[in-house]
């Protein structure tokens, strides 16, 4: 085996890479000639998250303790440090990774730039590895591995205080060490010549096949040297470790027929391996391609069980559902199951786990999708089975994979757009998943509700707030951008009980104090609610108030708007505005309480906050009438909210 001798124990997860490992082992010693940052990369299946993890074993007190180390090559053994921060960048977002690495070392930057400033400011370097690059991202077809090496990775690489080690997809490896000085990067790829370990495959077989290790007995498993030499084959034949993977799987699971001696059937590429099952199995191999498509398609962490038919039929375009009940041991060795518990806030209870299915590994997804006509047009097919699944067209009622990753694929089939016209998906569908797509779309292609969307996305991620807070800061930010009809089918279409119900938005810049108050009738008429709103001098359609400066500034001024009905009261004569007394606000069965960005409104009789309002845009300034009409003002403008507080009278 390369770079290793008969002397020493190989490390017990990984089995040999001996000359990979002494690299890693010397980034992490900091040892002379060591580089700062290594790039650890290779085909996809080549074992570098196999690897990367039998490292990290080494770098973690706990499984230190665990492992041989007096047995292994000590040139493969790092020092006993401080376990490095390892983010995992699966399933997140470039800003994701980014404040994870801030929070692991109490960062107190509050910005991208302050991030990367006060890491360069400390006295002592720190260690970075980021495994998974090329999982990140809750939406595959926003490319998020690019932005976490350009817009993250990069910039800790060129940071001098930082030791980083990250995996990464062999065409983001180069970008990701690209500009730095000479030494300072080192990128270690598993498929090259000095990094590769043959032997390592035929072990990995080997052990696979043994049933001390969890493997079936079966008769060329139980026979030592039978099994060594079928483990032997299957190593001399693939070309990585998954190939490997899979050559064992497909023998374990469907060993009837099977001959250890006829090396026909064992694979050398990922493609070879679908390919040989199926034949093996007397099936073709685009019937098993057709049963794993909805899988190489898929989003997140799989698709439920419950789908698979419906989602193989659409792609298919034709009823899969036999080959799917007779399928299990055809693409069993392909699937990984994994049962997870209901965890839907949004949901009534019933959601008490389920099983999603997902490919064993993203090698087999790319090579499946390869052989697809048009990914497009898959996409398209599967986005329409999944709109054929909502229930009444209720996204209430969806199902979350449904809900949550519907945008996922339209936005591959280049069909998203079209979708961000439905206030019900906007406020159901997780926004972690929906923002990521929508970004992802040029805002050109947006259209008016999908701005929205995107304006108020940054709230409703940082907050994670449940669907009935989303649909509230959404029906507000229609209403801020003149799309009543919008914020109106949220109030009357989604059967949601929202904190408040947004009455006007006026967009104004400026404003420093807001008060509430009426305005007397003439002549027996009713007194009409008013808002007060003091603003910059020259604002248009806006009164002095009080006299000037010294120096002849102009004073503050005030414009008069309805506080129920919107609309700029002109003429009001503001000497006649009456302010609630302070009895008057005393005795108010609601409280309002303020903070830099929120806003509390309580219920005097029992202290519960009703309604809680979280600003993206700092509050300047806010006031409370008695009868529950919030009136609200930050740099964007003011607004007023009806509160709806049980118990509580409320204006009309």
């Amino acid at each position: 085996m390369t770079g290793t001798t008969e002397d020493y124990a190989p490390h017990p997860h990984i089995g040999g890479r001996t000359a990979a490992l002494r690299a890693l082992a010397a980034w992490r010693a900091a040892a002379p000639g060591a580089p700062r940052v290594v790039v650890l990369t290779g085909d996809a299946g080549s074992g570098r998250s196999r690897l990367l993890t039998g490292f990290l074993m080494l770098c973690e007190p706990e499984y230190r303790k665990r492992l041989p180390l007096d047995a292994m090559d000590p040139s493969t053994v790092p020092p006993e440090l401080p376990p490095p921060a390892v983010p995992s960048a699966e399933g997140l977002t470039a800003a994701q990774v980014l404040w994870l690495i801030a929070d692991h070392f109490g960062l107190r930057a509050t910005g991208v730039e302050g991030v990367y400033a006060e890491l360069a400011a400390l006295e002592e370097p720190v260690t970075v590895v980021v495994p998974d690059v090329d999982r990140a991202g809750p939406v595959r077809a926003a490319d998020e591995p690019a932005r976490l090496v350009r817009e993250v990775l990069a910039p800790l690489a060129a940071t001098e205080t930082v030791r980083l080690m990250a995996e990464v997809p062999r065409p983001l490896a180069a970008e990701l060490a690209e500009g730095l000085p000479p030494g300072t990067a080192q990128i270690i790829d598993l498929d090259a010549p000095e990094w590769a370990d043959p032997d390592v495959l035929v072990r990995f077989a080997q052990a696979a096949l043994n049933p001390e290790f969890g493997a079936p007995e079966l008769p060329f498993t139980v026979d030592p040297a039978v099994r060594l030499a079928l483990g032997a084959a299957i190593g001399r034949r693939a070309g990585s470790p998954l190939v490997v993977q899979l050559a064992v799987n497909c023998v374990l699971m469907a060993p009837e027929g099977f001959d250890p001696a006829d090396e026909r059937f064992l694979p050398t590429s990922v493609g070879a391996a679908l390919d040989l099952h199926a034949r093996r199995l007397g099936t073709d191999s685009q019937t098993l391609r057709m049963l794993l498509a909805p899988l190489a398609l898929a989003e997140a962490e799989g698709i439920p069980v419950q789908l698979w038919a419906r989602l193989a039929s659409a792609v298919a375009g034709h009823d899969m559902s036999p080959a799917i009940a007779g399928g299990l041991l055809l693409a069993g060795p392909f699937v990984q199951p994994e049962e997870v518990p209901g965890s839907d806030a949004d949901s009534d209870g019933a959601d008490e786990g389920r099983t999603l299915l997902r490919l064993l590994h993203p090698a087999l997804a790319e090579e499946i999708r390869a052989g697809l006509p048009s990914v497009a047009a898959a996409q398209t097919q599967i986005a329409m089975s999944l709109l054929e699944a909502v229930p009444e067209q209720d996204w209430g009622k969806a199902d979350p994979y449904v809900r949550d990753h519907i945008a996922g694929h339209t936005l591959e089939a280049g069909l998203l757009p079209q979708l961000l016209t439905d206030p019900g998906l906007f406020v159901h569908a997780d926004p972690v998943p929906l923002r990521a797509a929508v970004e992802a779309v040029p805002l050109e292609q947006l259209g008016a509700p999908a701005r929205t969307y995107l304006r108020t996305a940054p709230l409703l991620t940082r907050t994670q707030v449940p669907a009935e807070l989303r649909a509230a800061f959404l029906e507000t930010a229609f209403v801020e951008d003149g799309l009543p009809e919008y914020a109106e089918a949220i109030r009357e279409r989604l059967g949601l009980e929202l904190p408040w119900q947004t009455l006007w938005s006026l967009p104004v810049a400026g404003v420093s104090a807001v008060t509430v108050g009426t305005l007397p009738g003439t002549e027996g008429a009713a007194a009409t609610p008013v808002a007060v709103l003091v603003v910059p001098p020259g604002t248009p359609g806006a009164r002095p108030v009080g006299a000037g400066t010294e120096g002849g500034e102009s004073g503050p001024a005030a414009l008069v708007h309805g506080l129920v009905q919107p609309g700029l009261l002109d003429d009001a004569d503001l000497g006649r505005i009456v302010r609630p007394s302070e009895e008057e606000r005393a005795a108010a069965p609601l409280g309002l309480s303020r903070g830099g960005d929120y806003l509390r409104v309580w219920n005097r009789a029992d202290q519960e906050v009703v309604a809680a309002l979280i600003s993206d845009t700092p509050f300047t300034a806010a006031d409370l009438s008695p009868d529950g009409i919030l009136l609200v003002a930050t740099e964007r403008g003011a607004k007023a909210l009806r509160i709806r507080a049980a118990g509580a009278e409320i204006a009309s």
